[in-house]
């Protein structure tokens, strides 16, 4: 008889030293002493019909044998490879090989059983899903899933009230590199795993140790250990005391959003009513500049010329921004972690902007987009190739990149109408109609930027007491635009005095400007 008999037991052996012990550690330990028993003694059995009450009459002894002597040190296997016995050579046989693949099998399945916890909780799997991505059945998640809360509550008796109640965290980063989010993905995809994304969270107001960490989110330590170390090399937490981890960039959750919507207007609105007409005014002379306005209504364009001529007026601003550091990757830029309802609108204006440099280096294109019940609607910046074919259609009519087309196309950016003919869908400046725009902007906001700029310096000293002080550079790098950020508070003062007209469908607010 084979000692290859007992694969179909290693599941059943796993689960019986589970219950008999108080640690994986153990567990992973007798579950092994038991097969190595088994595969010894297994010449001695004659008739393989009492395989099954053979195998657990040896469980037993063994189990007993074991409590009596837990407290001595058997290294049986370290944390991913398996050490060698140091007693084996005593019972060398034949089948030695076939229990060094058992004694594995026990290994990976030790990981695969702490890994299912993590996979159904921290990643939302269903257990249909786990056991397609293992290979497993659904009926051994399901027990591992039963086994793994019972061990949690031996091992965490003072878990927080948290733990297996993750959070949802996104993750971006700002600030400038050289990434196209496919072939180089943006560095947030390295550590945008659900644990990941607690243990950010959970760290975010004061340092913790990874005890505390892990009584927070219900999973072993030493798994907790494994993605600090990962996101202390992304540089997404510091370690400020020794053994104490906090996270190295700002997460907005709704208390920001709630003290911009109590005080931002409340701020404005000594100078609310002139910043509205001159948003108008702007408005109105800008219509007159005959840049390409991809038939995008007047009412449309406003909520465009004026985060434009906000922008361009930045240039008034006396808020610091501080200098990136280099990351690892050799690029200058930091995380930001989002976890807001979406029942508060914390001040600010998404913005992202792409330029073909790596390509032709002429023109740019910026997406913004503003918070709020504002009628505008957020979209990603373009890749460069997208540009090109954008410059090559709107200047020639057509391109040759028939495969940056068909991603254009798909994204939204080109339509390609019933004709066969194409449509940017992005109004496009060129220089001289740039110039003429801020020329615009010049004129009707030069007068208000000193009152302006006062009450923005005011807000701002306020709010970024609300963050953790040890994020000092990157707070006042995204305090900085708040200068930009108030825009919105200021059109939706002026939709709801019935000076701007709120468009019944979402507007894309986005803009392709030529550099040079």
């Amino acid at each position: 008889m084979t000692a290859k008999i007992l694969e179909a037991y290693i599941d059943r052996i796993y689960g019986y030293a589970i219950n008999r012990t108080f640690s994986r550690d153990e567990a992973d330990e007798l579950s092994q002493e038991i097969l190595f028993t088994a595969v010894k003694e297994l010449p001695k059995l004659r008739d393989e019909n009492k395989l099954d009450a053979w195998l657990w009459g040896i469980a037993s002894n063994v189990t007993k044998t074991f409590k009596r002597y837990m407290g001595k040190q058997r290294a049986m296997y370290s944390y991913d490879a398996i050490e060698e016995l140091s007693y084996e050579d005593e019972y060398f046989n034949e089948d030695e090989e076939i229990y060094d693949s058992l004694r594995t099998k026990i290994a990976m399945m030790s990981a695969i059983y702490r890994d299912i916890i993590v996979l159904h909780y921290y990643d939302g799997l269903s257990v249909k899903r786990i056991a397609e991505n293992l290979n497993i059945p659904e009926g051994t998640v399901t027990w591992r899933l039963s086994e793994g809360r019972k061990k949690l509550k031996k091992e965490y008796n003072e878990m927080n009230e948290t733990a297996l109640h993750p959070v949802k965290l996104h993750i971006d980063i700002y600030g400038s590199g050289d990434y196209n989010g496919k072939t180089i993905p943006f560095p947030s995809a390295y550590i945008n795993d659900a644990l990941s994304q607690n243990i950010l969270y959970y760290c975010y107001e004061k340092p913790l140790n990874v005890e505390e960490v892990s009584k927070l989110c219900g999973v072993p330590a030493y798994y907790v250990e494994e993605r600090i170390n990962n996101l202390v090399k992304r540089e997404a937490l510091i370690e400020p005391t020794k053994g104490k981890y906090q996270t190295a960039f700002v997460i907005y959750s709704d208390k920001y959003g709630i003290f911009c919507e109590e005080n931002a207007e409340k701020a404005l609105l000594p100078i609310i009513d002139r910043m509205v007409n001159a948003f108008k005014k702007i408005s109105d002379e800008a219509k007159d500049i005959d840049f390409y306005k991809a038939e995008k209504t007047e009412d449309e364009l406003l909520y465009l010329y004026a985060v434009m001529a906000l922008g361009y007026a930045t240039k008034y601003s006396s808020l610091p921004f501080p200098d990136f550091d280099i990351k690892y990757d050799g690029n200058r830029w930091n995380y930001i972690g989002l976890m807001e309802s979406g029942k508060h609108q914390r001040i600010g204006i998404s913005m992202q902007k792409s330029a073909n440099l790596g390509s032709r280096g002429v023109y740019s294109h910026t997406s913004y987009g503003m918070r709020g019940a504002l009628g505008t609607h957020f979209r990603k910046m373009m890749y460069d190739n997208y540009i090109n074919v954008c410059e090559d259609l709107l200047s020639k009519g057509k391109t040759e990149d028939i495969d940056s087309l068909s991603g254009a196309i798909k994204d939204g950016y080109i339509i390609k109408r019933d004709d066969g003919s194409f449509f940017v869908t992005v109004p496009a400046f060129n220089i001289e109609q740039i110039r003429k725009f801020d020329e615009i902007a010049e004129k009707h906001l030069h007068p208000l930027m000193k009152d302006y700029c006062k009450i923005v310096n005011d807000f701002v000293s306020e709010y970024k007491k609300l963050f953790p002080k040890h994020l000092g550079d990157d707070v006042m790098r995204l305090c900085q635009g708040v200068f930009l950020g108030m825009c919105p508070y200021i059109i939706a003062y002026g939709q709801r005095n019935g000076i701007f007209t709120k468009p019944s469908d979402p507007v894309i607010c986005d803009v392709i400007i030529q550099e040079k």
